[in-house]
């Protein structure tokens, strides 16, 4: 699975802000492999990474293990015209509950899929990506929600870029400290140094925060930053004192406590996007699949069948999780002593991401990437009442 993320990953161009799933396409891809012939089966087939006569087995799997991971939410549905002739061969092998009809009507049909859509990711999508039309045969679709909240809140605060692209603009930051220094790493990978920071959700899903030299190109960042997830990685007990990362500063301090510091500070998203998966199709093995001129899938029925359009809209939004605070803080000043000097040496780990970077939603246990996507543009601080005078 996270092979098709890297996949995916690494056709990337541009540096604008997005977001994409392969766990909500490799189950499409598979259901289609089995049925498929020809070229058409040999590139799903390299494209999901098992054999086409397991792939169904195999897409059974994933959506149970699904099931199992807190916080998320999956769905495949697949909707076929009225008079479109079916092999049985292939529909009892599908997911139970799968399968319904496409109305008559176009209009109908797209406000039932849309509907489903939005069902199934609570609004957080509201539209199918692809369009019902009065030639359509076949729609097969799959839908992710994941939801996790931080172990340890974060809190906003107003974060001032000294240097990269979004230098001398006033930003909204969230700011942490823990004294857990296996929270970042860095991975020293054949395009460079990458910075990875781990932000633990409550429901074993969590983020990995990506930042590497400004040189290197989202699509290499994230590409890099998926395989280092499985590779070898310098933990942050383990950096040398210095600038051993992006973004990463590193030094010894004398403190009244004696834990290490992990000082975090990030940029909270929204990001969205909408991918037509054609413009790449030979990435996800439908440039064959997607020729009009010959049918591909035998197995599904007795008519010719290609892909005629293949999308994503997808959503990510990164902040503080809901957590609010308020104090109201006194101090009375009274003569007294100087206070006692420091009497621990600790070691120190800044990690400031404020310039773009990369993000992965990981499942903790079986290291699978649930989305992935590229941070652009960060959110301006907000002008507050009492500013205004």
């Amino acid at each position: 699975m996270n092979r098709l993320t890297q996949r995916w990953a690494r056709g990337l161009s541009g540096h604008e802000a997005t977001v994409f799933s392969a766990p909500s396409l490799w189950p499409l891809l598979a259901l289609l492999a089995d049925p498929a012939d020809g070229p058409a089966r040999d590139e799903l087939e390299d494209a999901v990474g098992v054999r086409a006569d397991s792939a169904i087995r195999m897409a059974h799997e994933l959506l149970d293990a699904f099931g199992g991971i807190r916080g998320t939410r999956t769905a495949v549905g697949f909707w076929t015209a009225p008079d479109l002739p079916l092999h049985p061969e292939w529909t009892l092998r599908l997911p139970t509950g799968l399968t319904g009809l496409l109305d008559s009507d176009p209009a109908v049909s797209q406000e039932r899929l849309d509907a489903w859509a939005s069902r199934n990711t609570d609004g957080l999508i509201d539209a199918m990506p692809v369009d019902v039309h009065k030639d359509t045969e076949l729609v097969l679709a799959g839908a992710q929600l994941v939801r996790t909240r931080w172990l340890r809140p974060f809190r906003e605060t107003l974060l001032l870029p000294d240097s990269g692209p979004w230098q001398g603009r006033e930003l909204l930051g969230l700011h942490r400290f823990t004294s857990l220094h296996d929270r970042v790493g860095v991975a020293h990978t054949a395009a460079g140094p990458l910075t990875l920071v781990q932000v633990l959700g409550d429901t074993g899903v969590d983020v990995h925060l990506l930042l590497g030299p400004e040189e290197m190109t989202p699509s290499t960042v994230l590409s890099e930053g998926i395989g280092a997830l499985s590779g070898d990685l310098v933990p942050g007990d383990r950096l040398p004192l210095g600038r051993p990362g992006p973004g990463l500063l590193v030094s010894d301090e004398r403190s009244a406590r004696p834990d290490p510091q992990l000082d975090l500070t990030a940029c909270p998203f929204r990001v969205t996007a909408r991918h037509d998966l054609l413009k790449d199709a030979a990435r996800y093995g439908l440039e064959s699949a997607s020729n009009a001129g010959r049918g591909h899938f035998p197995g599904i029925g007795p008519r010719p069948l290609a892909i005629g359009a293949a999308a994503q809209s997808a959503l990510a939004v990164f902040d503080a999780e809901g957590f609010e605070s308020a104090a109201v803080t006194a101090l009375a000043a009274v003569a007294g002593g100087a206070p006692p000097a420091p009497r621990h040496t600790v070691r120190r780990i800044e990690a400031a991401f404020d310039r773009p970077f990369g993000f992965l939603t990981v499942h903790r246990t079986s290291r699978l990437v649930l989305t992935a996507g590229w941070v652009a543009d960060p959110t301006p601080y907000p002008e507050r009442d009492w500013m205004r005078g």
